[in-house]
C-alpha cells in the first residue's frame, strides 16, 4: 500500500488542519497556561471537535461515530502537533474509543461510545505507575470481594485524568509484576468514594494526574474484557496510542522545521541571511530527510493497524521509536538556529521542545521500543 493519503484522508485533514489553525494556534496553549485554567483545555473547542465529528473518528456508525481507522486519527493528531493543541483527543477519541470498542460488551459501548462521539465523556487510561512506561510491571492490585473487586494503588502519568468522566485502569488481578497473565482492565467512576485525584501540570503545559485508589470496590460488570486476561487488549490499545502519539511528534516536528526554515530566511548576521551558510544548510537538508523517513515509518504503522491489527507491534515500535528521536532532534535544531532567541519563553519555539519531550516519554521512549522491536524480531 503506498505511504501517502488518499483523497478522504486528504480532506480529513484540511478539514482538521482549519479548524486547529484557526481556533487553537500556540497562542491558545499559551493563553490556558498563564490563566492557570482547570481544564488545561477548552470544553467549548472540544464540543466544537465532537460537533465536526473528529470525537468519534473511531467510534463504530452504530454508535454514532464515523467508523473511522487509525490512519484518519493519525492525521487528526499529526495537525494537533502542528499547534501544540491541548485536547483530550487523544485520551478519549483515540486511547478510550479503542479500548471501549475492542474490548467493552454491548451494554458498556451503548453507554459509552455514544457520549463519547458527541463531546459528552471525557476518558483516560490509567496504566503506568513509575517514571517509565512499563506496562508488564503493573502492581496494582484488583483483590476479589463478593461479586466484585476492591482497587489499591496508584497511577502516574494519566493524560486528562483531572478531567475524566471515565477511567480505564490496568491493575492486577493475579501474578506478579511483569507478568503477562493476571492483568485486567476495570471502567472506573472517578467521582466514587476511595479515589483521590491529583492534577499534575507537566512541563509543556498539558496535563496529567496521579490518582490514588485506597480499596476502592468496584463490580464485576466494571471489568472491560475479560479477567486476567487484559494484556493483550492493553498492548493494542497501547499500540493505537503510541501510532497516534508517533503521528503528534510528526506535526511537532513538521511545524518546528518550518518554522526554523522560514527564520532562516529571514535573520541575518555578519550581513547575510543565515540561511545562505552552508554548514545550517546542510542540518536543515539532514533534518528534511529525518523528517521524510518518519512520516513514512509512521504512516506504514497506521496502515497495519487498520489492515493487520494483532500484527502491528513491530511496525508500531518502529514508528514511535523512530519519531521519537526525530522530534528530539527537530526541537533541538530549531532552538540552536534560533539562537539566544529561542530559550525565550516569549518566543514559542520552546514550547515544540517541551511537547517533544513528554511525547517522547509518553507510552514508550525510544528505548523502550528497540527492546520492544528486538523482542518481537526474537533477538
Amino acid at each position: 500500500m503506498a505511504l501517502v493519503l488518499n483523497e478522504e484522508q486528504s480532506m480529513l485533514r484540511d478539514s482538521a488542519r482549519g479548524l486547529i489553525s484557526d481556533k487553537a494556534p500556540v497562542a491558545h496553549l499559551r493563553k490556558l497556561r498563564d490563566a492557570k485554567d482547570d481544564n488545561g483545555f477548552s470544553r467549548d473547542l472540544w464540543k466544537t471537535f465532537a460537533e465536526m465529528g473528529f470525537a468519534g473518528l473511531l467510534v463504530p456508525e452504530d454508535f454514532g461515530g464515523s467508523g473511522l481507522g487509525c490512519v484518519e486519527a493519525g492525521v487528526v493528531m499529526e495537525e494537533i502537533g502542528r499547534t501544540l493543541m491541548p485536547s483530550p483527543f487523544l485520551s478519549t477519541g483515540v486511547v478510550a474509543a479503542t479500548a471501549l470498542t475492542r474490548g467493552g460488551n454491548a451494554a458498556q459501548k451503548s453507554e459509552y461510545l455514544t457520549r463519547l462521539a458527541k463531546g459528552d465523556l471525557i476518558a483516560s487510561l490509567a496504566v503506568d505507575e513509575g517514571v517509565k512506561h512499563r506496562p508488564l510491571k503493573t502492581a496494582m492490585q484488583a483483590v476479589r470481594a463478593g461479586n466484585g473487586f476492591k482497587l489499591k494503588g496508584a497511577k502516574a502519568f494519566v493524560v486528562d485524568g483531572h478531567a475524566a468522566d471515565l477511567l480505564i485502569v490496568a491493575a492486577r488481578t493475579a501474578g506478579q509484576p511483569r507478568e503477562r497473565d493476571g492483568l485486567t482492565l476495570f471502567l472506573v467512576d472517578p467521582k466514587a468514594k476511595g479515589i483521590e485525584i491529583e492534577r499534575t501540570a507537566m512541563v509543556d503545559a498539558h496535563n496529567a494526574a496521579r490518582i490514588v485508589f485506597n480499596e476502592m470496590d468496584v463490580t464485576a460488570d466494571s471489568v472491560l474484557g475479560e479477567v486476567d486476561q487484559g494484556a493483550v487488549l492493553l498492548e493494542g490499545i497501547l499500540n493505537v496510542g503510541r501510532a497516534a502519539v508517533a503521528s503528534e511528534m510528526v506535526g511537532v516536528s513538521e511545524e518546528s522545521f518550518t518554522r526554523t526554515v522560514t527564520y532562516l530566511k529571514e535573520r541575518k548576521q555578519f550581513g547575510k541571511l543565515i540561511g545562505e551558510f552552508q554548514a545550517l544548510q546542510h542540518r536543515a537538508a539532514h533534518l528534511y530527510t529525518e523528517i521524510e523517513i518518519t512520516k513514512a515509518a509512521v504512516m506504514k504503522a497506521l496502515q497495519t493497524l487498520d489492515l493487520d491489527f494483532d500484527k502491528a507491534g513491530a511496525a508500531v515500535a518502529v514508528a514511535k521509536a523512530k519519531a521519537g528521536s526525530t522530534a528530539t532532534l527537530a526541537v533541538q535544531e530549531a532552538v540552536q538556529m534560533h539562537g539566544g532567541v529561542g530559550m525565550t519563553d516569549a518566543f514559542d519555539i520552546g514550547f515544540f521542545m517541551k511537547r517533544a519531550r513528554v511525547c517522547q516519554e509518553l507510552f514508550g521512549d525510544a528505548a523502550y521500543h528497540a527492546e520492544q522491536l528486538a523482542r518481537l524480531k526474537g533477538y
